[in-house]
């Protein structure tokens, strides 16, 4: 990932399914019906939520089974265009409020709650890859995560 400095474009509500439809489609990807309704469920948790969560949600408001496989295919993909991110101690996910704008994943992680801040710093996720790198490691897709007790849970 090349160090560069940027702002980012948060997106909520609306605008970030709007974002992310977008998103999707310039990577030359369909947004079907089902998609766009794992990305609004998604989107409307503040914490991380797991594929089985999600097709539950889903299940319920479509009035027919929604396959938990099926959601994690659209998650994988969604991560794979990041327009979500995953947590991966938690095997959870959470929609990306900048989609479209990559950077490699820190989060912190409360063992309480189970709240997951997402934080963007280029200079941590260079250093880590360069540290890779200096090992003759070439890394794809560095995530750092750091569990402990969020400001509200301490």
């Amino acid at each position: 990932m090349a160090s560069h400095e940027h702002t980012h474009k948060e997106h909520s509500g609306a605008t970030l399914i709007d974002a992310a439809r977008e998103a999707l489609t310039t990577a030359g990807e369909q947004w079907t019906g089902l998609r766009a309704d794992v990305f609004e469920e998604l989107a409307r948790h503040e914490k991380p939520a797991s594929a089985y969560d999600i097709a539950d949600n889903l299940s319920a408001k479509r009035g027919k089974r929604v396959a938990p496989n099926s959601v994690y295919r659209i998650l994988d993909l969604f991560v794979a265009n990041n327009l979500a991110l995953r947590v991966e101690s938690a095997n959870a996910f959470l929609a990306n409020s900048h989609p479209g704008c990559l950077h490699d994943c820190i989060f912190l992680v409360c063992d309480d709650c189970g709240e997951a801040t997402h934080v963007d710093d280029d200079a941590i996720a260079n250093s880590v890859r360069n540290v890779a790198q200096g090992q003759g490691f070439m890394p794809e897709r560095p995530i750092i995560e750091i569990r402990g007790l969020c400001a509200a849970c301490s």
